[in-house]
């Protein structure tokens, strides 16, 4: 009741971010749950699905919802990560009573790191919708699906020196006669002091034959992130090129070992391609042109629902798809798996001011925007960035150019992807690809 109380006297406020942007990924305790998706087994892993505490038809909180959380005296040696979707609104979070970040828009998918804000012992973990015309405005006609409230949230814990996030590539080299694979971890050492850890991965291929593995010890600053490289050749690839007519996934086990223990599983599926743009405004695949038969689309309310459609969707020609916003994880992964090829795009859309560059026009152009509107371009990035089936990033929909989307274009190219970044609002200007 104090967190209401102060809610109903007091505005939100801009808070520093808790917020992240990485890949979505849970680290699991063991080899075959990774592999099977079971989180039971994980023993750092809370469900989140907090409790209707008070509802309002007007004003700017409309409703808050609780959880109260039970923190170990043994997570002093973890990382906490909060993962968010399915909320079904606008919201902010709290932690005991303390705003951790800005208001999060219902389209995308969040993570947050909740470490310096946990009580060890028990915790009160607070949902707050919101209705803020600001954010309306910036997903002005996007709707979404009615999926189960807080379907997917989640709290899991990660040892304090561990992966923070991964990228991975398998490329064609030698004239495209055999593969490369690209594999970069991210590690975070939060403690204060100098960690060692074991990083390793094991590689099959489609046929489930192994194809690499490896296991090494690294050393790691404190209070540091790093990323280790590995780039083993990957033979005999020709046949396994991932495309819309042969969708062939290779498996990735990224694991963790620390005493000489295996402690920490993260299974990835990759994909043999590559994926470019020419300065004829085409998409590549292994330096042809696609030839796209391309619909919106956005994910049904479930995963089975969602897969019978999209296979009727390419039953009928369609080959790629054209979500409007931030995707759930296994809508990626179908496409992965099926052979659909996807142009991924951030939850940004204002059509009523997109032609108006004016004081007041499209948010696009008002720089006190600009953190929010990078914030959902990266995670959007962040959360696709390893799917195969992405051969393309947009910048948002119908939402007008200016200087914050100039800034996102600016964002993604930073991260040196090759696949193009694609925003039809640019009208002729330089921050669009094609």
């Amino acid at each position: 009741m104090t967190l209401l109380a102060t809610l109903l006297v007091a505005p939100l406020e801009l808070v520093a971010q808790a917020r992240i942007a990485r890949s979505e990924f849970i680290c699991y305790d063991r080899r075959e749950d990774a592999v099977n998706d079971v989180r039971t087994n994980i023993d750092n892993y809370i469900a989140v699905c907090p409790e209707l505490q008070f509802e309002q038809a007007t004003g700017t909180v409309r409703a808050v919802y609780e959880q109260q959380i039970e923190v170990p005296a043994a997570w002093n040696d973890f990382s906490a990560y909060l993962h968010m979707e399915n909320v079904g609104a606008d919201y902010a979070i709290f932690l005991n009573g303390e705003q951790i970040c800005s208001s999060i828009d219902k389209f995308s998918p969040a993570d947050l790191y909740i470490s310096p804000y946990l009580d060890q012992g028990a915790n009160t973990l607070a949902v707050v919708v919101v209705a803020e015309p600001y954010m309306e405005r910036l997903s002005e006609g996007l709707t979404i699906a009615q999926r189960p409230k807080f379907e997917n949230c989640y709290i899991f814990a990660q040892r304090r020196v561990g992966v923070f996030d991964y990228n991975v590539r398998l490329l064609p080299v030698a004239q495209n006669d055999y593969g490369r694979l690209q594999l970069d971890i991210t590690v975070e050492n939060s403690f204060t002091t100098d960690e060692e850890l074991e990083l390793g991965y094991d590689l099959y291929d489609p046929d489930g034959k192994l194809v690499d593995y490896s296991v090494n010890k690294f050393k790691f600053e404190g209070s540091s992130r790093d990323t280790v490289t590995f780039k083993p050749y990957s033979y005999n690839s020709n046949h396994f090129r991932w495309s819309a007519t042969n969708p062939k996934l290779y498996n990735l086990m990224i694991y963790v070992k620390r005493g000489g223990v295996l402690r920490e599983y993260i299974p990835v599926k990759v994909g043999f391609a590559k994926r470019d743009y020419n300065a004829n405004g085409e998409i590549l695949l292994f330096d042809k042109a696609l030839k796209l038969s391309k619909q919106t689309y956005n994910s049904a309310k479930d995963k089975a629902t969602t897969e019978k459609e999209i296979k009727a969707l390419k039953a009928k020609g369609i080959n790629c798809l054209c979500p409007e916003y931030p995707q759930p994880k296994w809508f990626y992964s179908l496409c992965d798996a099926l052979g659909m090829y996807v142009i991924d795009c951030a939850a940004l859309a204002a059509p009523s001011s997109a032609d108006n560059r004016d004081v007041n026009g499209t948010p696009s152009n008002d720089p006190l925007l600009v953190d929010e509107y990078l914030m959902r371009v990266e995670a959007m990035y962040r959360r696709a960035q390893n799917h195969v089936s992405i051969i393309a990033f947009s910048l948002g929909g119908n939402i007008g150019n200016g200087y914050n989307m100039y800034k996102a274009y600016e964002l993604l190219k930073s991260y040196g992807d090759s696949r193009p970044i694609i925003f039809e609002g640019a009208a002729g200007e330089w921050n669009s690809d094609i």
